[in-house]
């Protein structure tokens, strides 16, 4: 078991409300994390058990009293009948605390569940193991922002150093639990498993999706996209699939929490912006299993290798915040110039530029697009590279190289 930063959050957010909703794709970690933080009177029951899912969906209240609060209930989107009377015993009891749910699908899909519960639910994300958790640091994770008081305390955190091969290990590996806690699993058969499974259950069950063989080629040819602009004809075209159907599969990996897409930053004031986000995926191991590279080795010398590189930096950012309870507002930048910013963190109406470079000699010529900004309504913070230079240091006033393994 590896402590995980989002046990903090989850006990401070139980504290305050009724109801807490835990998501995140099947085998992040959910149940664990929450076991781990339930005190002993609370039981816990998965509605993976199709029995259990067939009780709770025709007669909920007798569920609750075969299974009453305080309780985990695992897999709630296999029965949103539940929510109803979860909302009728919080309004009666007026306890916090009563209800931890997780979800293998996103808060949006479950239905009705905005509607009953709003007010009454605190909604989390997980993803797998950030290197935070790996070097059994879960409780020094800091949401990372590229700021003077961020690198300072990033620098006095004692974590092993990340070679170019060890970077590739843990990008091509992964970061499920499971295959951190079981070295001697194998991991093509980890991932093997795991694709039957979220096919069979989440795509098949929930949302009818009739060609599970088209879909698994929809999803090889998304991880070959990572870090590109997401283009629905070029999809379409590749899988011989009509666009629609690519925009409906799209919301399926992401609202199953297996993509995530990096919407590009607008405003009102230019239109010279794009406007087509950026695709990426949650879990780079997975990514790399799709896309068949065999090993570290191979994967670092691909033509993927940078686009992955980008893919795992922005994830490790991303779980920096979620696993600390707090919402990223991310961004990236292009222009019809072709001008691109990687990455932009927007915190206090302040834009901060960030660049994922695969190397270990930066230069200014790397971030000479962070002037664009100037001419947008926010201020500009400081700027980063974040690359794989062992340590830290100042490139210009506005702009500090960060090593991959501060993130």
């Amino acid at each position: 078991m590896y402590p995980r930063t989002l046990q903090t959050t989850i006990q401070q957010a139980s504290k305050g409300f009724p109801v807490l909703l835990l998501t995140g794709a099947r085998q992040v970690g959910k149940t664990t994390v929450l076991e781990t933080c339930a005190e002993p009177e609370r039981h816990y029951v998965t509605l993976d058990d199709p029995q259990e899912a067939a009780l709770a969906r025709s007669d909920p209240a007798l569920f609750f009293q075969r299974h009453a609060p305080p309780v985990i209930v695992d897999e709630i989107q296999y029965a949103p009948e539940l929510f109803r009377t979860i909302k009728l015993i919080v309004d009666r009891e007026k306890k916090a605390g009563l209800f931890w749910l997780t979800g293998s699908q996103k808060f949006h899909l479950m239905q009705g569940i905005t509607e009953t519960l709003a007010g009454r639910v605190a909604v989390l994300d997980l993803l797998g193991l950030s290197q935070a958790e790996l070097n059994q640091q879960a409780n020094e994770a800091q949401p990372f922002l590229p700021t003077t008081a961020w690198i300072e305390h990033a620098r006095s955190l004692e974590r092993p150093a990340l070679k170019l091969m060890d970077v590739y290990q843990r990008i091509w590996l992964g970061s499920f639990p499971r295959l951190a806690l079981e070295p001697t699993m194998p991991r093509d058969l980890f991932y093997s498993a795991y694709l039957q499974t979220y096919l069979q259950r989440d795509v098949r069950d929930l949302t009818r999706v009739g060609d599970e063989r088209s879909f698994l080629q929809f999803l090889r040819a998304c991880a070959a996209r990572v870090g590109q602009l997401l283009n629905y004809a070029d999809l379409a075209r590749d899988i011989d699939i009509d666009p629609k159907t690519v925009k409906a599969w799209l919301s399926i990996l992401e609202t199953s929490g297996i993509i995530y897409l990096l919407q590009p930053y607008h405003n009102n004031v230019s239109k010279r912006l794009l406007k087509t986000p950026k695709l990426y995926f949650l879990d780079t191991g997975l990514c790399a299993y799709l896309t068949q590279w065999s090993s570290p080795a191979t994967l670092e010398a691909g033509a993927m290798a940078g686009a992955i590189l980008e893919n795992w930096m922005l994830v490790e950012i991303l779980k920096s915040w979620w696993h600390n309870g707090k919402t990223p507002y991310v961004y990236f930048y292009r222009d019809k110039e072709q001008r691109e910013i990687d990455l932009l963190l927007e915190q206090d109406n302040t834009l901060y530029p960030i660049e994922f470079k695969k190397t270990a000699s930066p230069n200014l010529s790397m971030v000479k697009h962070f002037k664009v900004l100037e001419a947008l309504d926010k201020q500009t913070g400081h700027g980063a590279i974040v690359c794989l230079r062992e340590s830290d240091i100042p490139l210009s006033k506005e702009v500090d190289v960060i090593p991959a393994r501060y993130i």
